[in-house]
């Protein structure tokens, strides 16, 4: 999964020749993963990676300090309340050779929906995947398959339709790698990315 990381840029003008300093504020990744920035000025890397973590830059190079995370939520305030909220993936699982739920994913499905429609214009990509057990061309029309089913259990709470895009991709992109003819439960999902 990628890592998000918010990074909030201010130009400001300082000194009397008002040379240009670019400030950068590491802000929490929302998935609450650690992260971490490197920026390199004249030749020097400074490394920022703790949340509220500010680098000044000038032409002379970065200098950090621990920012004070109360006054830069006031600071930046409009900026992160109009950002979108942020992607997210679900994978939910399936019973060896066929596009029915396990339980445990069925259980979870309800969570998946009422988050998805909370958001108040998501696109949702449905990706299904397989295992290596079957031919190819079979585990290609069953990633598809997998993937219409969880399409039509989003749409029955409400999703609109065309809002939600599926692929099926078959054992192409396994999440634990197995040899051909490996029973693997975790690469039988379909994955849920909204944006």
């Amino acid at each position: 999964m990628t890592m998000l990381i918010w990074i909030v840029c201010l130009l400001a003008a300082v000194s009397q020749q008002r040379t240009p300093t670019e400030q950068i504020t590491l802000l929490p990744s929302q998935d609450g993963k650690d992260s971490a920035l490197i920026i390199t000025t004249a030749g020097v890397d400074t490394v920022l990676d703790k949340p509220y973590q500010i680098a000044a830059i000038d032409s002379k190079g970065a200098t950090t300090v621990n920012g004070d995370s109360a006054a830069i939520a006031r600071q930046y305030d409009a900026t992160l309340s109009a950002l979108p909220q942020r992607a997210a993936v679900f994978t939910v699982y399936f019973i060896t050779d066929t596009d029915m739920l396990v339980p445990e994913s069925a259980a979870r499905l309800t969570d998946i929906k009422a988050q998805l429609a909370s958001r108040p214009a998501p696109e949702i990509i449905v990706i299904g995947h397989t295992d290596t057990v079957a031919k190819r061309e079979y585990n290609d029309e069953l990633s598809l398959r997998r993937a219409a089913t969880v399409k039509r259990l989003l749409v029955e709470v409400g999703i609109a339709e065309d809002r939600i895009a599926v692929q099926g991709r078959g054992e192409r992109e396994l999440l634990v790698p197995t040899a051909d003819g490996v029973d693997e439960p975790r690469n039988r999902r379909v994955e849920i990315r909204v944006r």
